[in-house]
């Protein structure tokens, strides 16, 4: 169990988080046809913006009901009704999430009241799906804002089970998967295919695979996301057979859609290492009732036969490690089952898992107090998104570029890290920085009873003289 040590700064300095509204932005950016709007100043939808341009290297859609100096003290109400219907007109969306800001929830926004209203007011756009979301930038981080987010879609647009007729199992193959944003583009491609060789059909809520994976479409602009999942399928989520909930700041979402839907739910922490995608592919196996094909058992034999290559370098390294809680808690688990040492563990923000972690203590923090504790307790290696990087440099040691964002690689949104064969090139990743990188070299040593080289004997012998 670990100590989680809350902030005592009263500033932030180097911040790690970034802001919950990114986050519930990002869970809407994994429908097709959808547009998140930020309830807030105009720069707080540009500043996301630039954060996932620069990371997905993609045109992201992305609206702001524009509050002013005017709007924040007198209300803003009809900023967020007209904006949706401004986007309902002009872009005729399958879904609009309106996400608040600290702005707003300081002004006192009630967003679900607003929704009502706008149904009320406009009953034309009955057909478009909106979403109302609490995500003050205040507090949280990327991960509980997207997970907020996600619960609410949950809560607003999949019913009853007794009012909606559905029945879990009357789609046999179809398996609901709730991803958390650990997991990237490149880790859902791998989910899907894994899921579909055990001839299940995956419902992937969001998908941002889909629609944030760097393809190019035949449409020259589109003013919506293009790809991810469509609406229609969150309403046939009763019917499934099985629910898998990856991720732990999600659960409170796949609780929500068992008591809905009275669909089982699989629950996973993450999907980093052996026993984590053992325990994944023990529950395919038992939903689907196949047995697990012989290309999934040579995977997980040739991460064993990589396990044993890499030891060597990870065995007893010393390794710090700033993420969002469940990546943190995935990274900790990995590292650790290689025999390495985390001597400095920091949170973007407090979430349950974090006390269920083990390490002796996580720090509630930035990335000051990872490079202060970093460099007290000597770190060899530094795992971390791209603000990460210059606090390596700085501490001299390596750097594992993992999480959001990811801005001075190319393709980093799109690495896989899940599954026996992400896990697989995890660890040589992890190897090969440390073989390429000199630790605590011993120095030369000189001996005084060497002989002298031939020039300095001559300026001896011409001093003595």
């Amino acid at each position: 169990m670990a100590e989680v040590l809350k902030r005592s700064k009263a500033l932030s300095v180097n911040p790690l988080k970034a802001s919950q509204p990114m986050g519930g932005s990002l869970a809407c950016l994994g429908f097709d046809r959808a547009m998140p709007m930020l309830h807030g100043s105009q720069g707080c939808t540009a500043f996301a913006k630039v954060f996932f341009v620069r990371h997905f290297r993609e045109p992201i859609p992305l609206q702001t009901t524009a509050m002013d100096q005017a709007s924040s003290v007198l209300g803003a109400d009809e900023n967020v009704i007209e904006g949706i219907k401004a986007i309902a007109e002009k872009s005729n969306p399958a879904l609009v999430m309106v996400l608040t800001t600290g702005l707003a929830e300081t002004q006192g926004a009630d967003v679900h009241r607003n929704v009502r209203e706008f149904r009320e007011k406009y009953p034309q756009y009955a057909h478009v799906a909106v979403v109302a979301v609490n995500t003050p930038d205040f507090t949280g981080c990327v991960e509980s804002g997207y997970a907020a987010a996600v619960y609410e879609l949950i809560n607003a647009l999949v019913p009853e089970a007794a009012v909606a007729g559905t029945k879990p199992g009357n789609r046999q193959r179809q398996v609901n998967v709730l991803v958390s944003p650990m997991l990237t583009p490149g880790d859902l491609e791998t989910l899907r295919h894994l899921i579909e060789q055990f001839n299940l059909r995956p419902v992937i809520l969001p998908d941002i695979s889909d629609s944030l994976d760097g393809s190019l479409t035949e449409d020259e602009f589109s003013p919506v996301t293009i790809g991810g999942t469509p609406i229609s399928e969150v309403y046939t989520l009763g019917e499934a057979k099985a629910t898998l909930v990856i991720g732990a700041s999600l659960f409170k979402a796949g609780e929500l859609l068992e008591q809905r839907t009275g669909v089982p739910s699989h629950h996973f922490d993450h999907l980093y290492g052996l026993q984590a995608n053992d325990a994944l592919i023990m529950a395919l196996a038992e939903i689907s009732e196949v047995p697990v094909p012989a290309v999934i058992e040579r995977q997980r034999a040739q991460l064993q036969d990589a396990m044993l290559d890499t030891h060597f370098m990870l065995g007893q390294l010393r390794v710090a490690i700033a993420a969002d809680p469940d990546q943190l808690n995935a990274f900790i688990h990995l590292v650790q089952g290689m025999g390495a040492e985390v001597v400095a563990a920091i949170s973007a923000a407090n979430a349950p898992i974090l006390a269920t972690t083990p390490v002796a203590s996580i720090k509630i923090g930035d990335l000051e107090d990872l490079e202060l504790l970093a460099k007290e307790h000597k770190a060899q290696l530094l795992i971390g998104n791209s603000h990460t990087v210059a606090s390596a440099e700085r501490l001299g040691i390596p750097v594992l570029r993992a999480g959001f964002p990811l801005y001075d690689i190319i393709g980093g949104y799109q690495k896989t890290w899940i599954g026996y064969r992400g896990t697989r090139q995890a660890l040589f990743d992890l190897a090969n920085l440390v073989i390429n990188f000199a630790h605590e070299e011993i120095e030369v040593y000189h001996s005084i009873y060497a002989q002298k080289p031939e020039s300095e004997r001559n300026t001896s012998s011409a001093t003595c003289h």
